[in-house]
């Protein structure tokens, strides 16, 4: 029986996360032991480079991230995307055994809600539409939508890093995920261009994790990472076109829900004590109002008055 090109890129996308997940708590334990020895990495510290664990972190996730670089190959990106939320799934149920972070019971209502938004995802998927030719990627490349949507990405990256991020880099996690975000629903573009370019001739044819709560940049990531990509993809390679309207709304409901039980999951996890001594407690902004409101602490070393 012959394997459609979704279930492959399904197969993928699922190793990637499990591999992605568990990058995410080697990294962790790893920053961890460096920081209790030397300096930490969000402060300038290099001391995390001598840790196995970091280095056995590293691997994994580019082990994960290859597995996505083919997933993307065989399957549309609103398919494979919004699978990464199985990497919080795995990353929470790892932290709560190895980095002693409490998965609570509406922790478990938010994994729940993220496989269930997965499925619904998944059998609504569209079927990807591989181009033809070299010549045909180059098109969709270029196409004037796309292209707007690329000069307004590079303009939002420019000003994140030459304006906000050395005023905010450190005190606003939109900074640096906004960045990470944007850049990265084009990287997904040129790798999936780059690879189906390949597959048809064989055929012949960035540490805020260790700056912020790891609790508060995921769910942030996830949802920036993966609504940008879907839009470019849905510009670029016109993922939904021929669905029904029944078919896309369903495929966003499954997308909300997973957001949902990302958000749910994040919020509820056990948090560390905080600290009040040589320290600046801040608060996100208004974009997270209504979540729940989390508070960061920062070192004063990164505090500057303006």
């Amino acid at each position: 029986m012959r394997i459609s090109e979704n279930t492959k890129g399904l197969v993928l996308a699922m190793a990637s996360s499990a591999f992605i997940g568990s990058s995410f708590i080697l990294k962790k334990k790893g920053l961890k032991r460096a920081g209790a020895t030397g300096a930490r990495a969000g402060v300038g510290g290099y001391t995390y480079l001598l840790e196995p664990l970091w280095w056995a972190g590293m691997v994994t996730m580019i082990i994960g991230e290859i597995a996505n670089f083919v997933a993307y190959i065989y399957a549309p990106a609103v398919l494979v995307t919004p699978l990464g939320a199985l990497s919080i799934i795995i990353s929470a149920v790892l932290a709560h055994f190895l980095l002693k972070e409490r998965l609570q019971k509406m922790g478990v209502v938010g994994c729940l809600s993220c496989i269930v938004g997965s499925v619904i995802i998944v059998i609504h998927a569209p079927q990807e539409r591989t181009p033809d030719s070299v010549q045909e990627i180059w098109d969709l490349a270029t196409q004037p939508a796309f292209l707007v949507y690329v000069a307004a990405t590079i303009s939002l990256v420019l000003a994140l890093m030459l304006y906000f991020e050395p005023r905010y880099g450190h005190v606003n996690i939109l900074v640096y995920l906004g960045i990470c975000s944007l850049m990265g629903s084009l990287t997904v573009m040129s790798i999936k261009a780059i690879g189906i370019a390949i597959r048809l001739t064989l055929e012949g044819v960035s540490q805020a994790l260790d700056t912020f709560n790891a609790a508060l940049v995921s769910p942030v990531y996830y949802a920036m990472f993966t609504t940008l990509t879907i839009v470019a993809s849905a510009i670029m390679f016109k993922d939904w076109l021929g669905q029904d309207a029944s078919t896309i709304v369903s495929e966003l409901c499954g997308f909300i829900t997973v957001l949902s039980g990302t958000i749910i999951l994040h919020s509820t996890r056990e948090q560390p004590p905080v600290s009040t001594q040589g320290s600046v407690a801040w608060y996100i902004g208004d974009s997270m109002k209504g979540i729940e409101e989390h508070l960061i602490t920062i070192s004063n070393s990164h505090y500057t008055e303006e």
